[in-house]
């Protein structure tokens, strides 16, 4: 019997095995987080009651509950379909290799989304009252110049037929969108067949010359301008499309469409009527054969993938290490431009759609870069009868399939085919051009503060778009792509681009001296290290005390240099508190604060302390000056001015004291 705790816990185990193979970018120099730390526990929780409910969505909306037999012919899929072994007989074993569990809890979740997302895209019990609505608009509207009356969204779209290289490559750049001849010919049958209606009603196919025999190059002449086409569907809208206009090479395209709810509105809605599924009975399931044959990775060959988003180009696409993600782009016939994606997951073969919910505005040519946590979308273009130059985006996190606006605070204008680099905190665009400009301009983002800064513009290489563009780890480079003056250039530039953390003002190794008082050891942030003298006790246990003018927030910290680890940190305004342990004498640490954030800038603070135990003179090198200072201050009280020699720290300055520093002679700082 499995519970909802069990499936939470078996949950929260698939997800570490995700995480573990999340690329987390090298350009980053912060440590990759735990899972706890990017994804909270009720995360997993939630993907469980998602799953349930769509299992119980199929058995009350469609009759249909998930059968023992389609979850084992699931999990059969997945094992000979897999494009990732390895990682799937990670899952398997995170599972328990547990067959029953492998099902309930790998195979259920991605048969569930696929089944209620292929029912509920046709089902007229849902959808019908929209269709209604769309017919009986078509019929009060029935002329192409009458399309902008009905209730839905109107837009038209230009079809260029130019087979020049040149132009091929400047789709976007001028109003229209350009197709060679054989997209311009594939196009025009479509269109004659959408407009065919005799076809449409069911013609006798015998008595009728079908469109595939007819010659290509008569589509174009016999496809009617001012016609309204029936009624069309797909996963996502009903439509109809007319011709406004043709010339020989030129096609204006008009389209009127209603959508349908989202999956997700109309889930969330179906969700409060439905209870949890809460428990699952045991039944008989087999551990499938993973196969390491065809379906693994052979140099030099192909495996065809299959998914649910809709057809496309000009999208986008990013590797999160155990998924890639597809956004936007758009389709030249039947003419749209999405803001949907999917994940697809080549351990289990499997697609899952991306949320719309707060998603960025539909669009093409723009650019995408993943940060090790989420995907980051801006700019690009859309065009619906009028070209729009976008200066927007959004952040998607796939664990939590949510997406975060992007601020458009001081963000560059407009853009589309311009070029993105991930720096390791912060994303730079560069080019590009819209309707009136080719850039030289760009913006650096920095998803920590959510704000943007300009990028310069002296020495900056002139403008372009469809150039290449990479990072180093210091320096973007850019080079190539089509000027103003539609040549193809071969020059380019380095732009450094060095992020500015803010800078801490002072730093101390604090410890507390039993009854004395606590007691700081000065640490320069610049010049010579400051030399911790005092013991570390029996676990070698410091603590670092970090200053900033200004409150600030910390990502993470983390030893970057020497023998050490941090137990926790706490940020309080201003000041930062890091705990240390198994901190060995006789070494320089240093300690480094990972996305430090003032409001204003972002960056990481290192700070390093020399450890030297009996050093009480911070000369770097234990010697007979530091037992006599230590003897000197025997029987007094600890205090600011002779702390240093309670080495022990335990706020007493005694014979154990000169006997550690005695021990320690001889030692010095490397």
């Amino acid at each position: 019997m499995l519970t909802l705790a069990d499936r939470v816990a078996y949950q929260r185990a698939i997800e570490e095995v995700y995480w573990r193979h999340r690329i987390w970018p090298k350009e980053r120099p912060d440590p990759k987080p735990s899972l706890d730390q990017v994804m909270p526990p009720a995360q997993s929780e939630k993907k469980v009651e998602d799953y349930l409910h769509n299992s119980q969505a199929l058995e009350d909306y469609w009759q249909k509950p998930i059968s023992v037999e389609q979850l084992q012919a699931e999990m059969e899929r997945m094992a000979q379909h897999t494009k990732q072994p390895e990682v799937l007989r990670e899952l398997f074993a995170a599972l328990g290799n547990d067959p029953f569990v492998i099902a309930e809890c790998l195979a259920r979740p991605a048969l569930s989304e696929r089944l209620v997302t292929n029912f509920y895209a046709h089902d007229q019990r849902f959808h019908g009252e929209l269709r209604q609505r769309a017919e009986a608009d078509l019929r009060v509207h029935r002329s192409a110049s009458q399309m902008k009356q009905t209730g839905g969204k109107y837009s038209e779209i230009e079809l260029v037929r130019s087979d020049s290289a040149q132009d091929e490559e400047n789709r976007a750049a001028e109003a229209g969108l350009k197709m060679n001849s054989r997209e311009w010919d594939e196009t025009m049958q479509k269109l004659e067949r959408q407009f065919d209606n005799s076809a449409l009603l069911g013609r006798d196919r015998g008595a009728r010359r079908t469109n595939s025999d007819a010659p290509v190059k008569d589509a174009w002449v016999r496809i009617k301008t001012g016609v309204l086409s029936p009624l069309q569907e797909d996963e996502g809208r009903y439509y109809a499309t007319a011709i406004v206009k043709k010339t020989k090479d030129r096609l204006k395209l008009a389209k009127v469409e209603w959508r349908k709810e989202p999956l997700e509105s109309w889930r969330t809605r179906a969700e409060n009527q439905m209870p949890k599924v809460m428990a699952a009975a045991s039944a008989y399931y087999t551990l499938p054969t993973i196969s390491d044959g065809t379906t693994g990775c052979t140099d030099d060959t192909w495996i065809a993938t299959a998914g649910p988003p809709d057809g496309r180009e000009y999208h986008t696409a990013v590797w999160t290490g155990s998924e890639i993600i597809v956004w936007g782009g758009s389709t030249y016939y039947p003419f749209g431009i999405f803001n949907t994606g999917g994940r697809y997951n080549p351990g289990t073969d499997n697609w899952v759609g991306t949320s719309t919910t707060n998603a960025p505005t539909a669009r093409a040519y723009h650019t995408a870069v993943w940060s090790g946590s989420e995907m980051i979308v801006w700019g690009g273009y859309f065009f619906d009868g009028s070209d729009h130059y976008l200066n927007t985006g959004g952040r998607y996190n796939p664990g939590m399939d949510s997406w975060t606006f992007i601020s458009i605070v001081n963000a560059p204008v407009g853009r589309s085919i311009h070029r993105a680099v991930w720096t390791g905190s912060e994303i730079i665009i560069w080019g590009g051009l819209n309707n009136t400009d080719y850039f030289n301009t760009g913006g650096r983002y920095n998803p920590g503060t959510d704000s943007w800064t300009a990028t310069s513009t002296i020495n900056a290489p002139g403008g372009r778009y469809r150039h290449t563009a990479v990072w180093t780890g210091s320096e973007m480079i850019v080079w190539g792509g089509i000027l103003f003056s539609n040549t193809f250039t071969n020059t380019g530039g380095r732009y450094c681009a060095q992020s500015q953390a803010p800078m801490a003002q002072s730093a101390f190794s604090r410890k507390t001296h039993g009854a004395a008082g606590t007691f700081d050891v000065p640490l320069p942030l610049t010049g010579n290290v400051g030399v911790e003298c005092r013991s570390g006790g029996a676990t070698n246990d410091y603590q670092m005390i970090i200053n900033f003018a200004t409150t600030v927030t910390v990502g993470s910290a983390s030893v970057t240099s020497g023998t050490a680890s941090v137990t926790s940190f706490s940020v309080s305004g201003s000041q930062v508190t890091v705990n240390l342990t198994g901190v060995t004498n006789v070494q320089r640490i240093t300690v480094t604060l990972f996305n430090v954030n003032d409001g204003t800038h972002m960056g990481n603070v290192p700070v390093s302390m020399g450890v030297l135990v009996g050093d009480v003179n911070g000369n770097a090198v234990v010697n007979a000056s530091d037992v006599s200072l230590t003897k000197s201050q025997v029987g007094q009280a600890v205090s600011g001015s002779n702390f240093r020699e309670d080495v022990n720290a335990n706020g007493l300055i005694n014979s154990g004291d000169i006997a550690l520093v005695k021990s320690k002679v001889g030692t010095a700082l490397p």
